[in-house]
Order: structure tokens, then sequence, then C-alpha cells
């Protein structure tokens, strides 16, 4: 017998982060299955480039009243979401983020006098950080307890959660995927010579948010550390806070023609494909979505051994593993892998499969559409 299809209402994050890719890519895919998705957020999800004719943006707007000194963001979206619980039917709601977003969820069902679902996936900093902060903890456990089911992006996050906040609510490990359509392996020879790199010339290839917790520093000072003997650029994909200091520093030591710092890009998948080694050197780093990305355009990667990572990261099958600020046997790895061209095959043959076999979109969304239909049986 087949199921009927479901009204799910997210609420996320609309812009560039592991969070915003993975409720995005999630919905899409669901989208695709014949769910209804309504993304209820403050601005349309900037992976919504195409219309979908089962997706639905609610926007939430907020007033500017002159009693606030903030503008209270969470109120604003607890009311839009019981606005679209009553307005769409939906059949359950799913949360990205146990703050601000469980809590106005629960409000929301609240207000709405509704019976409705509440699935919360916790993505790392709501946990890693918030779940630290006196203020907020009780908080973050409230969300948490208050949802029907818990979800975590990775099991270290997870036993985190759990021991961090003993929890009453069961927390499933559920990890991210990419859109395999989209990230696979190509020839990018144009992409290449728009950036100036030589034919002979390895990459080296970083993309993050650019905050202090991933440690670029690390990542500069390893490549220094073979930049004397490879023939080797260093792409640094992305911005954020510590990106104005990066780029100083980097032209003090007369390095900008070496470490090129290309902001967003939208081709991502052409710059992966053209990379032979992705870091990732965090300090904290509850999955770390860009090594999918990476491994599904065939690149392998040095990644400190540190929270979500080596569920992906397999130390000497699809990459290296490194302990944090060991920038030498960072430098080390990389020499491997740039020097040993049998290794080097090897692992992106073995990073390949990795998405394949562990991490498909298939696998996953499987996962997440069961657990849609076990809570919009509770409603």
């Amino acid at each position: 017998m087949q199921q009927r299809k479901l009204k799910v209402g997210v609420i996320c994050y609309p812009s560039l982060g592991g969070s915003g890719v993975v409720a995005t890519e999630l919905g899409l895919k669901m989208a695709d299955k014949g769910h209804e998705m309504h993304y209820i957020t403050s601005s349309k999800p900037f992976r919504f480039l195409d219309a979908h004719p089962n997706i639905q943006f609610h926007e939430v707007t907020i007033e500017g009243y002159a009693v606030f000194k903030y503008p209270p963001y969470d109120i604003a979206l607890a009311n839009r979401i019981a606005q679209v619980i009553e307005s769409e039917s939906l059949d359950l709601l799913h949360v990205h983020y146990a703050v601000p977003h469980a809590i106005s969820a629960i409000l929301a069902k609240d207000m709405a006098n509704s019976t409705i679902g509440i699935i919360t996936t916790l993505h790392g900093t709501d946990v890693t950080i918030l779940g630290h902060d006196p203020a907020l903890k009780n908080t973050l456990s409230y969300g948490i307890n208050k949802s029907d089911r818990v979800t975590a992006v990775s099991r270290s996050l997870k036993n985190e959660t759990i021991e961090l906040l003993q929890p009453t609510t069961e927390i499933d490990t559920i990890y991210n995927f990419i859109d395999e359509e989209k990230y696979y392996p190509r020839e990018a020879t144009n992409v290449r010579a728009e950036l100036g790199i030589a034919p002979d010339e390895r990459v080296l290839i970083h993309i993050s948010n650019f905050r202090k917790v991933k440690r670029i520093p690390d990542i500069i000072e390893s490549y220094r550390s073979i930049d004397k003997k490879h023939k080797a650029k260093l792409l640094f994909v992305g911005e954020g806070p510590e990106l104005f200091d990066l780029q100083a520093y980097v032209e003090a030591e007369g390095l900008q023609n070496d470490i090129l710092f290309l902001g967003m890009r939208d081709d991502l998948p052409d710059l992966l494909s053209i990379s032979d080694v992705m870091l990732l050197l965090s300090e904290k780093e509850a999955f770390g979505l860009v090594l999918l990305e990476g491994f599904a355009c065939g690149v392998p990667a040095v990644a400190t051994a540190i929270g979500g990572i080596p569920e992906i990261v397999d130390d000497g099958r699809n990459g290296f593993l490194v302990e944090l600020g060991d920038v030498q046997a960072v430098a080390d790895s990389i020499t491997r892998l740039l020097t040993d061209s049998s290794l080097h095959q090897g692992m992106k043959t073995q990073a390949i499969d990795t998405v394949r076999e562990e991490f498909s979109s298939d696998r996953i969304v499987s996962q997440y559409e069961a657990l849609y239909y076990e809570v919009a049986a509770m409603k």
C-alpha cells in the first residue's frame, strides 16, 4: 500500500552553511518524491535556484518597534509557523538547530493548539557552543526534550549532546549527504586557466566560513612547509570574519600569487575537480560536509581527528587524520599524497566509494522519510 504524501514545515537558516545546504537539499529530494515542503524562513534559502511545484516559501517578517532593543525574530518566527500549520494543514515540522528554531516551533505548536509532531536536527554549534553557555543551556535542553524526535548529524555530536544535557528525547544519528548529480569528477581546465594555475602545478583547497575554529593559520603554515618542495597553489573558498586578517597576512608574507582567496563561488564542483588535496584542520567540527563534497569529486582529505571528522575520513584509506595543531604531520601527509601517485589514485577512488556506499542521498533521504512518516503518525 502506497503511503500518502506529507506536508512538511521546514525551519532553517537560509544562508550558506552546512545546515542550510542539508535542509534545502533534503527538501528538494523530498519534493521530488512528491511531498509538499513548506520553508518558513526570513528569506528564500540560497539553494532554491529553480522553482519546484512541491516547494513553497513562507517569509517571516519582523516589524521594527522602538520598544524592542533587538528585533524579536524568534517570536515572529513562531507566529508565522503557527499561521502555516493552520493554513496548510501541515503533518509535521522539521527544524534545523534547537535554538532558536525548536523553541519557536514548540511555541507555534501551542499557539496553533496543534498536535503536530516536531523533528529537531542538531548540526553542531547549537550543542558545542550554546550547550556550554549557562544562559542558554536550559533553553537548549527544553527545545530538545519538547521535540518528538531528535537527530544529530554524527555519532560524535549525539554522544556529546547526551553527555552534556542528558536529554529525555531519544537522539538518532542521521548523517549529512550531498547531491551526487552535482558533485562528481569532471574536466575543468578552463577553471585552471582562469585562476592562472599551470598544468604542472598541484592544488590544495580549503572551503569554510573562515572563523577562528577553522584554524586557517595552521593551513597556511603547513602549505609553507611544502611550498619549496612542490609547485602548488592553495585555494581558499568562502567568506567569514577572519578573512580580512588572513588576506593581509598572506600579502605581508608575499604569498598572494600562490595562496588565492576566491570568495564565494557557485562552481565548487569545478574547483574541487582541479584539486588534489582538501584541508580541514578545524578544532570543532560536528560533521564536515565539505569533506563529502570533496570526496564525491575525488579529492582525498587531510583533516584533524576531532568531532565527526573520523566518521568520514578513514585514516590511510580516503585521506589522512592528524592531531589538532600538528602542522608538521599535515605537511608530511600532503607530501605523501603529492609524491606517491599510486597512493593518491587509490585514495581518490576510495573517497568516491565512501560517498556512494556510506553517504548516498538515497540512503540518507530514505532514513529521513521513514522518520517523517513515524512522526506524522503521532499527530
